[in-house]
């Protein structure tokens, strides 16, 4: 592994609840941006529940125009089993146990400790778009105006990629679905390439003839996407063997678009997630200069709090910022699916980790 330094930054104890009776179980997967007086914001994925009880309770949004939520609760004996978080019914639906939101956390200019907690919710799902919830933002600056990818969940839609759009991170228009169910993991890259829009988005199918990888889209408008192809594959007998999905937001550097990404290997029953490194051309995103080695990744599972939590061994990076010595790469991950931590790494060490790839 490289030289690095890794630090926890947010806990669900930082946030309260929305309501009374609720519980926050998790603050992760955030996005990150750097704003005009040079500090970080985090938009942190904020996930509360309700206090069980005889019945599992599962949150839904019940009103079209404010935070409202319902209590569906479910007798135990019509439940097949619950995993993490998702109630099986023996009916066969499926119902979250938890319901996610976004808050504003700013950090100081170095990125590496937190000056405010902005303690409510800044971005929510809607009874149109996303009553279950949403989850893990991404954030990109693209001339004047601030673009967030953020997955939704529904009954109707299912779990789809949507596209929201600001010009001060404060209010938000909703452009509504951009990738459909289900696909996750949807990072704009912060310039227009060739005059198109461009995204790196992971699809999800049977599975029966590839395993999930990460897919390039066109835009001309930002809306409607097309020229799909895949271009990274998971490796077999690898850390990223099972699938591999996109991380934060590229960011542009003199030998490359560098993206840093997740990988996921399966064990028995025991999934983890790590984060890896890969290099794209400047000019034509499609073409890959290099990558982490399929024997390292970049970053591990290997603190308590990525070992440990509502999903163990997870780092699932989400957001990362240049340091403002423009030396050094601030990475922001959420770890098992619980809390944020930062990992500060030397660009030259993340290079060098990186094998030319043929």
């Amino acid at each position: 592994m490289i030289a690095h330094e890794k630090k926890l930054l947010l806990t669900s104890k930082l946030f309260s609840p929305s309501f009374d009776k609720w519980v926050v179980v998790g603050a992760f997967n955030p996005a990150a941006v750097r704003l005009p007086n040079k500090k970080i914001m985090l938009y942190v994925r904020v996930a509360e529940s309700f206090p069980k009880g005889k019945v599992m309770s599962c949150p839904v949004i019940s009103s079209p125009e404010h935070f409202i939520t319902i209590n569906e609760n479910i007798p135990v004996d019509k439940i097949r089993e619950v995993s993490h978080g998702v109630l099986h019914l023996h009916s066969g639906e499926c119902r979250l146990t938890s319901m996610s939101h976004f808050r504003p956390v700013i950090l100081n200019k170095d990125g590496m400790s937190v000056d405010e907690v902005i303690d409510k919710p800044a971005f929510t799902g809607t009874a149109k778009e996303g009553h279950y919830g949403v989850e893990d933002p991404r954030i990109v600056k693209i001339g004047n105006l601030y673009y967030m990818t953020y997955v939704t969940i529904s009954t109707h839609d299912g779990v789809c990629a949507n596209l929201a759009v600001s010009k001060d991170l404060k209010k938000w228009k909703r452009e509504g679905i951009i990738f459909s169910e289900q696909n996750k993991d949807v990072v704009l890259f912060p310039n227009k390439i060739k005059g198109k829009f461009v995204a790196l988005h992971r699809p999800e199918g049977f599975f029966e003839f590839s395993k999930p990888s990460i897919w390039i889209s066109y835009s001309p408008d930002i809306i409607y996407w097309g020229k799909e192809r895949s271009i990274i594959q998971p490796r077999k007998r690898t850390w990223e063997c099972d699938r591999v999905g996109a991380g934060a937001p590229p960011i542009k550097t003199s030998k490359g678009w560098l993206e840093i990404y997740h990988g996921v290997k399966t064990k028995g029953d025991r999934r983890v997630y790590s984060a890896g490194a890969v290099l794209f051309d400047l000019k034509n995103p499609e073409k890959i200069i290099a990558r982490s080695p399929p024997n390292q990744p970049l970053l591990k599972p290997n603190r308590k709090w990525e070992k440990n939590g509502f999903v163990n061994d997870v780092i699932f990076p989400t957001g990362a910022v240049l340091d403002l010595n423009k030396k050094d790469l601030l990475i922001y991950s959420g770890g098992s699916d619980s809390v944020t931590s930062v990992t500060k790494v030397a660009l030259k060490d993340v290079f060098k980790q990186m094998v030319k790839v043929k």
